[in-house]
């Protein structure tokens, strides 16, 4: 259950102009700056999972990229990306908010005939799925059946909130509503693991796999701290890739900026993004496991001994 004041800030921020949002989020970023976090890194007590062998083909480090499609502006720019991931050879899942604006079948087949996978960013872009349980359970039917409805497995909670035991209401294989480490995000807790978690229900045989995000969010980087580099991403990467974890992206195509056209105050260049890939590309050349998210659930499944 979210805390009182996260609660009163996500009912008041519907009155409040966009771009005046922006402005007090980056204030309270930089406030959160000067406690002194090693953010992106940080000091790893458990680098590896128990019995593990590394990832398949003796590759250093998984790759997966995500999108979270807050918004129907988001959602007309998706084709675009996916384009821009396609030439480069890589794939990502596209999460879409269900109930806020029109997902047509059309566009999620052609995502998925592409190679692309379509997960669920919940009902609504906002957090009122968690602010009770009752509430929860309320939304957990209808996420199921967009879940059946669209062939997706994967769900991540919009706003990133996140209460792992919750999740098991819904018909999942895997969950991305949580991160490594990020001390800017309203709920800041984060997991401090670099690989997948496998999440059971009490001693029940029902089971789902976390995946935290491991790179800074793009909104993070490039809005709020206003960097036009890709500096960060750079850095914590590398420390990924020493310690061989799993480098889990989540970008938004609503803040990304296409034709040339100058970003807007809400905008970055979807050229960092395109450059960044290409890094990868050329750095890291033979060196990552690239896969879907459904893709690399399924192989912590194995590895749990789940099939």
């Amino acid at each position: 259950m979210l805390s009182p004041t996260i609660r009163l800030y996500y009912y008041a921020r519907q009155f409040i102009p966009r771009r005046l949002q922006i402005v007090l989020r980056r204030q309270f970023q930089i406030g959160k700056s000067r406690f002194g976090y090693t953010w992106p890194t940080y000091a790893l007590t458990e680098p590896l999972p128990g019995g593990w062998d590394g990832w398949p083909e003796g590759k250093k480090f998984a790759l997966v990229l995500t999108h979270d499609v807050d918004s129907k502006v988001g959602y007309e720019k998706c084709l675009e990306l996916a384009a821009i991931e396609e030439c480069l050879g890589f794939r990502s899942v596209f999460n879409f908010v269900a109930d806020e604006y029109d997902v047509s079948p059309k566009l999620r087949k052609e995502l998925q005939e592409r190679g692309f996978e379509i997960g669920i960013h919940g009902l609504y872009h906002n957090s009122f799925l968690y602010h009770s349980r009752e509430h929860f359970r309320k939304q957990a039917p209808r996420i199921n059946q967009v879940l059946k409805e669209w062939d997706a497995v994967g769900f991540r909670s919009p706003c990133m909130y996140h209460n792992l035991d919750w999740i098991h209401d819904l018909q999942v294989e895997y969950d991305a509503s949580t991160f490594d480490m990020d001390p800017f995000e309203p709920q800041p807790d984060g997991m401090h693991t670099l690989f997948p978690i496998h999440v059971r229900k009490g001693f029940t045989d029902r089971a789902y796999v976390e995946l935290p995000y491991t790179l800074p969010q793009d909104f993070t980087l490039f809005i709020l701290m206003r960097n036009r580099t890709t500096d960060i991403w750079k850095k914590k990467l590398e420390w990924i890739v020493r310690n061989g974890g799993m480098a889990l992206m989540i970008t938004h195509p609503d803040y990304m900026c296409f034709d040339g056209k100058k970003p807007s105050y809400s905008e970055y260049d979807v050229d960092l993004y395109r450059r960044f890939l290409e890094y990868i590309q050329t750095a890291y050349r033979d060196q990552y496991w690239h896969v879907l998210p459904k893709e690399i659930a399924r192989f912590w499944v194995r590895l749990a001994g789940g099939e």
